[in-house]
């Protein structure tokens, strides 16, 4: 799977996560905040140990643009996630916290697949092939890691 791909499929899994939050409740909620969370934690770090770096290859104007600003998006969404823990679900805080998340990820994924996918394509098919594999098995890795820290901790806790 190229890359491209890959990240649009994970694009659409964190959109379709953020609907099923919406319409979540009390604890339900924060269950899908935190999975919000660590798909949105694998997907970024990818991006910007593997993709944006590849993007910046182009060597273009537009490139060397556009990657620094997306590193500035991810820092946002970072900060917003890092508060998400800390307000109570019924703070209305919670409420706005989501709802500019979610906007914020819009504007980015939208951005992304519009002229930085585009700039991936001079890349050529088969590094795009490439850096999709990479990107696939580093964030497998990433995902068993972070299924398998509660596990440990549970089990150091008995």
């Amino acid at each position: 799977m190229q890359a491209t791909q890959l990240l649009k499929k994970q694009h659409r899994e964190v959109k379709k996560l953020f609907g099923q939050a919406k319409k979540a409740t009390g604890g339900d909620r924060r269950i899908a905040m935190d999975e919000i969370s660590a798909k949105l934690a694998v997907h970024m770090m990818i991006e910007e140990e593997i993709f944006y770096p590849a993007v910046r290859e182009v060597g273009t104007k537009k490139a060397n643009e556009i990657v620094p600003e997306a590193y500035e998006e991810h820092h946002v969404v970072k900060l917003v996630l890092a508060e998400l823990p800390k307000v109570d679900l019924e703070d209305e805080q919670f409420e706005a916290k989501v709802t500019v998340l979610d906007e914020l990820i819009e504007h980015h994924v939208e951005e992304e697949e519009e002229e930085m996918f585009a700039l991936a394509e001079k890349l050529g098919p088969e590094r795009l092939a490439e850096l999709g594999s990479e990107m696939q098995a580093r964030a497998e890795m990433e995902a068993q890691a972070h299924d398998e820290a509660p596990r440990a901790a549970r089990g150091s806790k008995s």
